[in-house]
């Protein structure tokens, strides 16, 4: 298949639907989406919708990925944590982005395939870490920007923690069935930004 023109096709659906950082679409014209989908689903991984991935996760629509990547503002000198390293696409839009990565994924094995993909596609700007996602993950930080790719309750405040004084959090908060993409800003203000549905955050700071 012509995977590039399907990527091509893909940016022009997002600057139609408001997507408008040309960064974030540069990256998203980038990122081949269709290795970071079960093999089975190559030949849909273009269109805009969620699609399963191992684990009972998945990998998020093209527009939920650029919406939230453009709502996190995220600048060459940025250092990022990511809560919920899925397959690693989020992972490598972000790294096209961002000086470096720290992605934390609670299923080890969803970790360490998405950590080989990676490395395999040559992002070297990304760190692919197991364990508890919901908590972040306290060696990096701070970070000057935190993207949540899950279901929240709520922004956790260990993720507040770990936030640089002058950062922003992007998250999907809610309950299990529907959630809003919220920006935490670093005066502690939170703006809604449109209703999503994630798969829920596990975890200590996540859902029970």
């Amino acid at each position: 298949m012509d995977f590039q023109s399907d990527r091509d096709q893909m940016v022009r659906d997002l600057r139609r639907m408001g997507i408008r950082d040309e960064r974030v679409l540069a990256a998203m014209a980038k990122v081949p989406r269709e290795l970071f989908v079960r093999l089975e689903d190559q030949d849909v991984a273009y269109g805009d919708h969620a699609l399963g991935i191992p684990e009972g996760q998945t990998i998020s629509q093209p527009f939920v990925v650029a919406r939230m990547t453009e709502l996190l503002d995220v600048a060459p000198t940025h250092h990022v944590l990511e809560v919920g390293t899925g397959s690693g696409y989020q992972a490598a839009i972000l790294a096209e982005l961002a000086r470096d990565v720290v992605t934390v994924e609670r299923h080890a094995v969803l970790a360490d395939a998405a950590s080989a993909l990676l490395a395999e596609l040559g992002y070297e700007n990304v760190k692919v870490v197991a364990g508890d996602a919901s908590i972040g993950y306290p060696p990096g930080a701070p970070y000057d920007r935190i993207l949540v790719t899950a279901a929240s309750p709520g922004i956790a405040p260990e993720l507040v923690r770990q936030c640089a004084p002058d950062g922003l959090i992007v998250a999907p908060v809610g309950d299990q069935e529907m959630q809003h993409l919220v920006v935490r800003h670093p005066d502690g203000r939170e703006a809604r930004h449109g209703a999503v549905k994630f798969v829920p955050l596990r975890g200590r700071a996540g859902f029970r």
